[in-house]
């Protein structure tokens, strides 16, 4: 088994739409074993009782590390058919922090930025801010990743880190580091941007760090503190934007201008 062309490559480059009606499960890296996956009793119920698969069918499993498999169900586990090569991310490593919006709004801020791209999401604790998460919570936002990232044919799952306090946050030490501020003359994010397809980190990527405020936005101290630490103060427009809408547009501006 491997990368190679293969018999499922043909089919799928012949029927491009085959690959589109594949259900697709995402998977623990430990339960792929010796060309196997070991199905929980919640996979094997979603696949027989929501999905309707049968004995025999076909899905796509994904480990969340990158590694995609065509799989064929075969009672309490799969067969895995072959390794699938799937290129869905982007050019770029982009760490989000985010000040913790109030309510659930966190939850749309996970789903919709694992759809469009992000690496790592780091909540942090902004003097503004008025949520102060339970464990629950954490477990929650990164079942969210996984499940935002299976629906948009992600091949990593993003890391959601545990909250920390906002000045803590700032030791994310990088050459683009930005934090986005509501009021004042500064640059919009999208000529800031530096990316011209280095690829420059360990895992051979450039890395972007970007920082969006809580409801009222941060305060001049916490403003002060981020550019000490290198990080340069970007604007997202002129419009005032709310808490869970900042982190969107501005994994938006940085896709657009990174993707290709």
């Amino acid at each position: 088994m491997g990368l190679s062309v293969s018999i499922f490559d043909l089919i799928f480059l012949k029927f491009p739409n085959l690959m589109s009606q594949l259900q697709r499960i995402a998977i623990a890296p430990s339960q792929f074993q010796q060309e196997q996956i070991l199905l929980t009793k919640e996979q094997q119920h979603y696949l027989g009782r929501v999905l309707r698969l049968r004995e025999g069918d076909r899905f796509i499993a994904m480990d969340g590390k990158g590694k995609w498999w065509l799989a064929q169900l075969a009672g309490e586990q799969a067969q895995v058919l072959e390794a699938l090569l799937v290129e869905t991310e982007l050019p770029v490593s982009i760490t989000l922090m985010v000040a913790l919006p109030k309510g659930n709004g966190f939850d749309e801020v996970v789903r919709c930025c694992t759809e469009l791209g992000v690496t790592c999401i780091a909540p942090v604790l902004s003097d503004r801010t008025l949520l102060h998460p339970s464990p629950q919570k954490l477990e929650r936002w990164r079942r969210i990743a996984a499940e935002a990232a299976e629906q948009s044919e992600r091949s990593f799952v993003p890391t959601i880190l545990e909250p920390v306090a906002f000045n803590t946050g700032l030791s994310f030490a990088n050459s683009q580091q930005y934090i986005c501020v509501a009021r004042g003359e500064f640059p919009h994010l999208k000529d800031c941007l530096q990316h011209k397809g280095q690829r420059t980190n360990d895992i051979g990527q450039e890395t972007i760090v970007i920082a969006t405020g809580p409801e009222g936005g941060w305060t001049t101290q916490e403003i002060e503190n981020a550019i000490a630490f290198g990080f340069q103060p970007v604007s997202l427009g002129r419009r005032i934007l709310r808490a869970v809408t900042a982190p969107v547009v501005a994994l938006s501006l940085i896709t657009a201008a990174c993707e290709v």
